[in-house]
């Protein structure tokens, strides 16, 4: 049988570990909505995107600048002039939706308007978002739900333990809300005109 402070120690543990996993959780949305263009031109949305640079997949804002000159379009300077078209093939292939244009200069990227159908295919995409990191939230509860259960069969008094799923649950219930609260937020501004 374990002590008293062993078991509260390790309850601790555990709720700061479900904490920071469902922090990376909403990290996770956040990023990959951010991914999600709303019509207008985010330097964000080439994350992900890596070019061949001396035989090495390396990530795009490493081997050039990427700005927004004005609402509506990217530009991206490489760094050195024989990666445009390295550059622009690595657009094409991540399927972005959008055309690469190649000046001999720089590589821009027109954002196109968004149509009411192509909205309303994006907020579906973002609930999605929504859902997975609900899904990921309910397993990092059951995992932490786990971890109690094991400690109750290690001596932990059955109160102390209800006591603390229930605070596992608050803090599910709080990362939800924070979820819906950044999903609505998406959704706005990919609805917004």
């Amino acid at each position: 049988m374990k002590t008293t402070t062993t078991l509260d120690e390790e309850i601790v543990f555990c709720l700061e570990m479900a904490t920071e996993q469902m922090d990376q959780a909403i990290e996770h949305l956040k990023t990959a909505l951010t991914k999600l263009k709303a019509g207008r031109a985010n330097p964000q949305m080439l994350d992900g995107i890596y070019v061949e640079y001396y035989g090495v997949n390396t990530p795009l804002n490493q081997v050039a600048t990427v700005s927004t000159p004005d609402a509506r379009s990217l530009m991206i300077q490489p760094y050195e002039k024989g990666l445009l078209e390295g550059i622009e093939r690595a657009i094409n292939m991540a399927n972005l939706g959008v055309t690469p244009q190649n000046d001999g200069k720089v590589v821009r990227i027109n954002i196109p308007m968004l149509t009411e159908d192509r909205r309303k295919d994006l907020v579906k995409k973002v609930k999605a978002e929504g859902e997975n990191c609900r899904v990921s939230l309910r397993t990092i509860r059951r995992d932490a739900n786990e971890t109690i259960k094991a400690l109750s069969k290690k001596g932990l008094p059955e109160d102390q333990a209800k006591t603390v799923e229930t605070k596992i649950q608050q803090l599910t219930d709080s990362y939800n809300s924070k979820v819906d609260a950044t999903v609505s937020v998406k959704e706005q501004d990919i609805m917004t005109v």
